[in-house]
């Protein structure tokens, strides 16, 4: 009890700092490498946290598979991408194809989760599903990382809130569990297979 509330203590705490980052824009002080190296270095954290503490891997192992998959429910944030091309605000290239992208794994997350199915039917489609969204959020950071560097003005819609959220925040986030969800669907099919 006492490590799962820690556990979300943290959470909320680096929710809270990464808002705070947004607030003060610290992210348009740093060039363009810095706010890559940033997302991967706490993606990096997120998973050495899993396979090293083992009240984390434990809580992460006890959330229903589900309620993982539905934390892609924010990739409808493609939308979003959308509007801000149409402004001007992001290049086509990352707005269109990243957000068009993520609104298709959004909307795949609904499915799995609200389609009745028998469950090695729901791992195979989560397994599927989860191929597909580590390919589009995968790339979407290196579309991301590679518009950034050859114009870094073409990116800076991400370093306002709230979309400054995604690398100090959500994207990491969202790539820790698709690693978790490969680990958890092995864990099931081996289990399956005992």
């Amino acid at each position: 009890m006492r490590s799962t509330l820690v556990i979300r203590a943290v959470l909320w705490g680096w929710l809270f700092a990464a808002l705070l980052v947004g607030r003060f824009l610290l992210l348009q002080r740093l060039p363009m490498p810095a706010v890559q190296g940033i997302l991967a270095a706490l993606t990096v954290a997120l998973l050495a946290a899993y396979r090293l503490s083992r009240n984390f891997h434990s809580w992460l192992v006890a959330i229903d598979l589900r309620w993982i998959v539905l934390l892609h429910v924010s990739r409808f944030v493609g939308f979003y991408f959308i509007v801000l091309y149409r402004r001007g605000e992001l290049p086509f290239a990352f707005a269109v194809p990243g957000g068009l992208g993520d609104i298709v794994v959004a909307t795949l997350a609904l499915g799995l989760v609200a389609i009745p199915m028998p469950a090695p039917m729901r791992l195979r489609a989560i397994s599927i599903w989860n191929v597909v969204g580590l390919l589009d959020i995968l790339m979407v950071v290196f579309t991301a990382g590679r518009l950034g560097f050859a114009d870094s003005g073409s990116m800076r819609a991400l370093t306002y809130l709230p979309l400054s959220l995604l690398p100090t925040f959500l994207v990491p986030l969202i790539i820790a569990s698709h690693v978790l969800i490969f680990a958890r669907v092995r864990a099931s099919d081996g289990a399956q297979l005992n």
